[in-house]
């Protein structure tokens, strides 16, 4: 066969273009309107119409850029999920680094503080946060209680959940895995609640100075305690 040959299977592919600033851009507005959304009306409440309104879209290009509305929910999910398990497991493998013993506290920490961080709740001057990540917690607490979501909630939580539950595992040889499991998301459930419920503190306390400033430390102590206590013998 020559070079000049017309069959298809030979013919040089067409290069696919990147996609363009402002198409990434779109792209993002979508998710994080989506994820605004969600977490303020619940997946059944949000609608892909109301979306793209949010996100100063049509509802095409909420369809071109991310399909279906479950597909779309899903890749909210993703998005944030993928990021914070890198940050947990290069916090975790820092420690190791050190080659310093690992205690409870230590792996609790690279596990909570990354979304804190993100999140903007340890903020010294006491500011709000990042409403799109305080809206992520909110997405998490909802797709951790409907067993719909098991399978976004298997894919995109449990592989970097259970390098934590397995760290946890080895400082406490004796006990069984399930109560290593449910003392965990009592400790993920507890975050949760402090992201969402930020304003409780300041509406509980005697004054707003009275809230702690480096939150991430009072829920290590908080998740360490109750964790040491319920795996306990």
């Amino acid at each position: 066969m020559t070079k000049n040959s017309t069959n298809p299977d030979l013919a040089p592919r067409p290069r696919q273009r990147a996609p363009s600033k402002r198409s990434l851009e779109t792209s993002r507005a979508i998710l994080d309107a989506a994820e605004r959304l969600f977490a303020d009306r619940g997946y059944d409440g949000a609608s892909v119409r109301d979306i793209a309104a949010a996100a100063g879209t049509q509802i095409a290009s909420v369809n071109f850029h991310h399909g279906s509305k479950e597909a779309l929910f899903a890749r909210v999910v993703e998005r944030r999920a993928s990021e914070l398990s890198e940050l947990r497991l290069s916090a975790l493998n820092a420690l190791k680094a050190k080659g310093e013993a690992l205690t409870l506290g230590s792996v609790l920490t690279a596990f909570l503080e990354p979304y804190l961080a993100k999140a903007g709740l340890d903020a010294a001057d006491g500011s709000a946060g990042d409403p799109q990540w305080i809206a992520y917690a909110r997405l998490v607490a909802m797709v951790s209680a409907d067993s719909r979501w098991h399978a976004i909630s298997e894919r995109c939580f449990d592989p970097t959940a259970s390098v934590f539950i397995g760290e946890i595992a080895r400082l406490t040889p004796r006990v069984e895995p399930a109560r290593i499991a449910v003392a965990f998301v009592f400790s993920v459930s507890a975050m949760l609640s402090l992201s969402t419920s930020r304003w409780r503190i300041e509406a509980l306390a005697a004054s707003p100075d009275a809230e702690p400033r480096r939150l991430t430390d009072v829920l290590v102590r908080f998740c360490a305690a109750g964790m040491r206590a319920a795996l306990a013998n």
